[in-house]
């Protein structure tokens, strides 16, 4: 039987040769937005497993933008020349389609890193306004964001196209805009963090507004032969908030406007959500937003074995299947995956003589000489 999640997959002019992408995991570990060995490390670790995409984390379009002081940016030229660095180290020794995604935090930025509480830093111990649709807090009893002016929505779009054109002369194979995880894109969408009164607040149709702005903006600049695509939180999972039918209306119109795929993931706006944790328990959202819109979509969400991936491939539950907290523990989560499904994948060459036997032709035809 052939595998399915190693069938290869085209999303416009770039055809990944497996449907398993690396989802992007922030690292906090960036200098002033830069990256740094860390992600050298890292990154050539994951890129040697073979995935058919590997995206690099949430990466801030702006300083303020930033998660926490050690997130990745893409917003200054020594951001670019360090990201440089990583990628041609990438390109030359790994076949590794790389994307990129960008994002602001809004409100849920000037935070601590996790393993220091990730609470909201305030100005006078060395954070700063975090800017939101408007002015609520992520928790009770921390200080409001600023809410944004019209200039400060203008500057962000602004930034979120003056990042994708950085991210086009590094080379980047793909582009994905972060609005999700109660971040700034999912702020505006979600009626729990956005209590405007103007026409990017209460209605459906205003909610959506901004971020449609901003992904037409950075669809005019990112090539037509380049795929973009869109993560979104496909509910609150909080009664009253951004929910299924919503993500159904911003799916079309996101379609409509040349997105092409949608990353499922769900959740991050309030603390008060309730999220029935389970393996593959966001993948019937990526089914839904499929089967109703038509557009291709990529599922995440403890996928952590290779034959529930290749099922939900299968199924044509999800076209793209991301795994985040499985590859950080198997970086060879795709070699692993090829050899109980059947499929292959290319590996660099320094490797070949790796695999066991019991694991068969896991990178195809690879004759290895010896003296």
């Amino acid at each position: 039987m052939t595998s399915q999640l190693f069938s290869p997959f085209s999303l416009r002019g770039l055809t990944l040769p497996n449907r398993i992408v690396v989802s992007p995991m922030c690292q906090y570990s960036a200098e002033d937005g830069s990256a740094t060995d860390w992600h050298l490390m890292h990154l050539g670790s994951l890129a040697l497993g073979s995935p058919g995409l590997l995206v690099l984390e949430a990466t801030a379009v702006e300083a303020i933008g930033r998660i926490t002081h050690g997130c990745l940016g893409l917003y200054s030229d020594a951001n670019e020349a360090a990201l440089a660095r990583v990628l041609a180290a990438l390109r030359r020794w790994t076949p590794t389609r790389v994307g990129i995604q960008l994002a602001h935090a809004g409100r849920k930025a000037s935070s601590h890193v996790p393993w220091e509480s990730g609470m909201l830093i305030p100005p006078s111990a060395g954070g700063w306004r975090p800017v939101a649709p408007s002015a609520v807090a992520q928790r009770d009893g921390e200080a409001p964001p600023d809410a944004l002016d019209a200039a400060g929505l203008a500057r962000i779009r602004d930034a979120f196209v003056a990042s994708a054109r950085r991210a086009l002369r590094l080379g980047f194979d793909a582009l994905e805009l972060h609005c999700a995880h109660g971040y700034l894109l999912h702020e505006f969408l979600s009626p729990i963090s956005n209590r405007r009164t103007d026409g990017y607040g209460g209605a459906l149709e205003n909610r959506l507004r901004f971020p449609l702005e901003v992904f037409a903006a950075v669809r005019a600049e990112w090539p037509a032969d380049r795929p973009l695509g869109v993560r979104v939180s496909a509910t609150d999972w909080v009664e009253g908030g951004w929910d299924p039918a919503q993500t159904l209306v911003l799916a079309r119109a996101l379609h409509a406007r040349g997105c092409d795929w949608i990353d499922t993931s769900s959740g991050g706006v309030s603390p008060q959500q309730k999220i029935p944790l389970g393996p593959g328990y966001q993948v019937h959202l990526a089914r839904m937003i499929r089967q109703e819109t038509g557009i291709a979509t990529m599922t995440v969400g403890l996928i952590t074995e290779p034959r529930q991936a290749e099922a939900i491939v299968a199924a044509g539950d999800a076209d793209l299947v991301a795994v985040g907290r499985g590859v950080l523990w198997d970086p060879r989560w795709a070699w692993h995956a090829a050899a109980q499904l059947g499929g292959s994948v290319a590996a660099p060459v320094q490797y070949w003589r790796s695999p066991p036997k019991e694991a068969g032709r896991v990178f195809g035809d690879t004759p290895i000489g010896m003296r």
